[in-house]
């Protein structure tokens, strides 16, 4: 049959008391309810990390047309109001063979405004920020995919952990409830001289250990419940309910173990070859230092001069000239050697540390693969002993309330019970995890959604 839980995760309390224990859950709950889909769906849309990485890629965007303005016309405004107190002095030759002549040249007042434009032709920096933008653009998206595959498996991982937690406290629950009969009925028969009064001590103890267990598990909710809502970006002083289908989670246990690493579908890999083509770039940026800046430039004046400055702007004498300029490195202290020595030598860095990193993912998949298929084995196996220890304490209830064994072996029943469903609720929920793993590993976890 399908069935669907819903644990309200704001309101778990547990009255621990002599005999018996309660975990309430308080009325109708208003607040949302979300399945893993539906906290992933979130988080991709809310959590400030994954937003942040998507700003990133508009920053790495508007850089890149900030870098590459250098192509368009620059066009500037400037200019020199002058007002002179003393003329300058010049000397005049005597044309007789005399002394030199001083005399004062110019006018007091000068006002020159210049436009200016000039327009680059080539320029090696310019072209390495042409070729290399796209590279940025990829670089600020992987980014912005890692962090979203980042936030997808911790998110998966945190729910199964709380559904974890959530799953052993119905057991316990469980567990407190037969324990709280078994400590009603033992009572009873040792009122009634069937059974030891060490009996009853013993039910007890056994009782308030399932207590003390209920009570440690309803703890640890509030802090993984606060690890879920910080992986979705959910606000902390709002609710919200988590439920989950469990014929569906039986149907995601399922996985194909035939499957091969492929290093191309890991985002980590895809952002190493980025980094190894932007280096490349960076070293043949270097290579080309040598290859003169050329650039057109036109200067426009409008040069007003007079002596009076009220008359400053009644005359203007406008000239204007353009032309070509260029610049060639011919020797710059090898820098430009050295920078390309520099930047092959770091592309063979990045070489080695694509090298580590298959080594990394490797050692990954197989780690994954393996926790895997050995978690899977292990929930197999618990899965039947839980079916056998029910029905081992079922006998052995019967045999104990008629008298045929020593309530020993009701304990020795109920632990067995209780260690295998506790140890079944571990498996299938480590089995989910590993799961997550192993699609990480193989590069398939789902984003972008």
């Amino acid at each position: 049959m399908k069935k669907k839980f819903k644990y309200p995760l704001f309101f778990l309390a547990v009255f621990l008391k002599a005999a018996t224990a309660a975990y309430g859950q308080h009325g109708t709950d208003p607040a949302p309810s979300f399945t893993l889909a539906d906290c992933i769906s979130y988080a991709l849309k809310h959590q400030p990390n994954v937003n942040q990485s998507k700003i990133n890629i508009a920053v790495a965007r508007t850089t890149n047309k900030i870098n590459l303005s250098g192509w368009l016309p620059q066009v500037n405004l400037s200019g020199n109001l002058i007002h002179y107190n003393t003329l300058p002095t010049t000397f005049i030759s005597d044309s007789l063979g005399g002394a030199p002549r001083t005399s004062h040249t110019g006018v007091v007042n000068t006002f020159i405004p210049e436009a200016s434009a000039t327009e680059t032709i080539f320029n090696p920096q310019l072209l390495y920020a042409a070729k290399s933008a796209h590279l940025y653009i990829d670089q600020a998206k992987q980014i912005s995919d890692s962090t979203q595959i980042y936030i997808v498996a911790n998110l998966s991982k945190s729910f199964y952990n709380l559904l974890l937690t959530l799953e052993q406290i119905n057991v316990l629950k469980e567990d407190t409830a037969r324990l709280n009969r078994n400590v009603m009925d033992t009572y009873h028969q040792f009122e009634g001289g069937i059974v030891d009064e060490t009996d009853y001590d013993e039910a007890v103890i056994t009782l308030n250990n399932s207590l003390a267990q209920l009570r440690q598990q309803v703890e640890n909710v509030t802090p993984q419940y606060s690890v879920v809502k910080q992986l979705m970006g959910y606000p902390p002083e709002q609710q919200f309910n988590v439920s989950f289908d469990t014929l569906q989670m039986m149907q995601d246990i399922v996985f194909d173990t035939g499957r091969v690493l492929d290093y191309e579908k890991r985002i980590e890999f895809q952002q190493i070859q980025t980094a190894k083509k932007l280096q490349h770039q960076l070293t043949n940026y270097y290579g080309a230092a040598f290859l003169p800046t050329v650039s057109a430039f036109y200067n426009y004046y409008y040069e007003y001069e007079n002596n009076t400055t009220a008359d400053l702007f009644s005359n203007a004498y406008p000239y204007s000239y353009g032309g070509l300029s260029f610049n060639i490195p011919i020797f710059t202290g090898f820098s430009r050697v050295e920078n390309v020595h520099k930047s092959r030598l770091q592309e063979q860095i990045v070489d080695w540390a694509e090298v580590n990193l298959k080594s990394q993912m490797y050692t990954e998949y197989t780690s994954a693969m393996a926790n895997y298929k050995a978690n899977l084995y292990n929930w197999g196996i618990l899965k039947d002993n839980v079916n056998r220890a029910k029905n081992v304490y079922r006998i052995v209830s019967l045999q104990y309330k008629q008298g045929i064994v020593a309530y020993l072996n009701m304990i020795v029943a109920e632990s067995n019970l209780i260690a295998a469903e506790t140890g079944y609720t571990n498996a299938l929920f480590q089995l989910l995890s590993s799961k997550v793993d192993l699609e990480k590993a193989l590069g398939d976890i789902p984003y972008n959604q």
